[in-house]
């Protein structure tokens, strides 16, 4: 059985953002914000350092930490737990690890190194609206659209999916804004 079962990885694949937890030498907790990652099997996320030295630091002393994922519009995603190991230029596997980062960031940005987590533990995230007031994804949708002023781009579902590679793409994976 894999963690990152095809909804997990349908989510992934689809955030514009995650967000890495981590937790320094003395205790004190870090989140930032990460743009390129991929799902590099079925337990480890790949992502990209592209300016996230205080994320390094904190994983080189305490490898646990926590990648997030959630749909703005959705307002539901995923938590990943785990333990993350630096994975270097200099290293032997660097290449082939990097390899799908390094494809989306093109001249854009230089990946430092890769942060490979090993996902140990998944959970859903779930706006409490889903729970306290049994609303619908349709009607969480709906309200994200009146509060972000935007208006959705794909036909029939009638919501935008993100890729992370900076796209947006219509629920039949073609391009478009919002």
């Amino acid at each position: 059985m894999t963690l990152m079962d095809d909804t997990v990885r349908y989510a992934i694949d689809r955030a514009v953002l995650c967000w890495l937890a981590t937790v320094s030498e003395h205790g004190i907790p870090n989140v930032s914000p990460k743009e390129l990652w991929r799902v590099h099997d079925h337990a480890t996320v790949a992502i990209a350092d592209i300016a996230s030295g205080g994320s390094v630091r904190n994983l080189r002393t305490n490898p646990a930490c926590c990648v997030s994922f959630v749909d703005v519009f959705r307002q539901k995603g995923f938590k990943l737990v785990g333990t993350a190991l630096i994975v270097g230029r200099k290293d032997d596997d660097f290449e082939h690890v990097s390899a799908p980062l390094r494809a989306i960031a093109g001249n854009r940005f230089f990946v430092r190194n890769v942060i490979a987590v090993t996902v140990r533990h998944v959970a859903p995230i779930l706006a409490p609206s889903y729970a306290l007031h049994k609303a619908s994804e349709a009607e969480m949708m709906a309200d994200a659209f009146k509060t972000y002023s935007v208006k959705p781009i794909a036909v029939g579902a009638g919501f935008p999916l993100h890729g992370n590679d900076g796209e947006r793409r219509g629920n039949d994976g073609s391009r478009g804004s919002v």
